[in-house]
């Protein structure tokens, strides 16, 4: 099985993270690579989940995708100013497609960690 159809396996890839992904494995060996998109998947987040908890901050739940990208800080600011007065929010639901690829990197690059480095 070739490492494009391993990756394909991943739900709801993106043709983006799919060129990444491939681009950042081409060292692994067909059992590292099943290893990686294993840990990968249970860390990744999904672009249209980020999109749906961004909407909830015009509901008064501000914040909530901040959480769900390990950004606790901004999180908490969002928290208790309506995400700056939903300007913030606004301003994730257009970038929620960049900050959920910036998101996935940083895990894809911690599971290849995970995966070399045995632990």
């Amino acid at each position: 099985m070739s490492n494009r159809n391993i990756l394909m396996g991943i739900p709801g890839i993106t043709p983006q993270e799919l060129m990444y992904l491939q681009r950042v494995t081409t060292s692994l060996d067909e059992e590292q690579l099943k290893n990686f998109v294993f840990v990968y998947n249970g860390k990744r987040k999904n672009v249209q989940d980020v999109m749906l908890f961004t909407l909830l901050g015009f509901l008064g739940f501000a914040g909530i995708q901040r959480f769900m990208l390990n950004q606790v800080a901004m999180g908490i600011v969002y928290f208790l100013t309506l995400g700056f007065c939903w300007i913030g929010t606004v301003v994730d639901l257009i970038n929620h497609r960049s900050m959920t690829d910036e998101y996935n990197q940083r895990m894809a690059h911690e599971s290849l960690r995970m995966v070399i480095g045995g632990y």
